[in-house]
């Protein structure tokens, strides 16, 4: 299928659920740090992002539908999400291989930055500074995965569905 064949239902379906789904899954990742107290990680960060960009593309691929924009435009905003939740996707194995220490993680990871001019500085404000986790450490386990593997699996759900969509009648 091209990306210049015509959108229909299929498209604008999934570009919705798309753009719930990715800020659904961006949000949970949110709730559990700032409700459920998990401190992310560098990497844990870094896997937000194509969320970030996904769910407002997705929501753009949804008007883009809904305004019958040329069909190149709704089917290139829905592969462009689908290689968002790839990358996602990418970002994810490489950090569950790294807490399960099948490879060695960023170096920087875990460590805390101290501002310049700080190294003698005040101990109080040294043990009020949050140190983030260091990248090989999972926050948590549920049902077997952490929060690395359960993206694995997220991203793996939206990409499936956004490539679907984008080359599908």
């Amino acid at each position: 299928m091209s990306l210049s064949a015509p959108t229909g239902k299929t498209q604008t379906r999934a570009a919705a659920l798309l753009a719930i789904g990715m800020a659904a899954t961006v949000g949970t990742a949110l709730g559990f740090q700032h409700l459920g107290g998990y401190i992310p990680c560098m990497l844990c960060l870094e896997q937000r992002t194509p969320y970030y960009i996904g769910a407002p593309l997705m929501l753009l691929a949804l008007i883009a539908s809904w305004l019958k924009a040329p069909p190149i435009v709704t089917r290139g905003l829905l592969a462009a999400g689908g290689a968002l939740m790839l990358y996602g996707m990418g970002l994810g194995v490489y950090h569950a291989g790294v807490e399960w220490s099948w490879w060695e993680g960023p170096a920087d990871c875990g460590v805390a930055v101290m501002p310049s001019g700080s190294a003698g500085g005040n101990l109080l404000d040294q043990l009020n500074a949050v140190i983030p986790p260091s990248c090989n450490q999972a926050a948590g386990r549920f049902l077997g995965l952490s929060f690395a593997g359960w993206n694995v699996l997220a991203s793996a759900l939206w990409a499936t569905i956004a490539l679907r969509a984008a080359f599908k009648r």
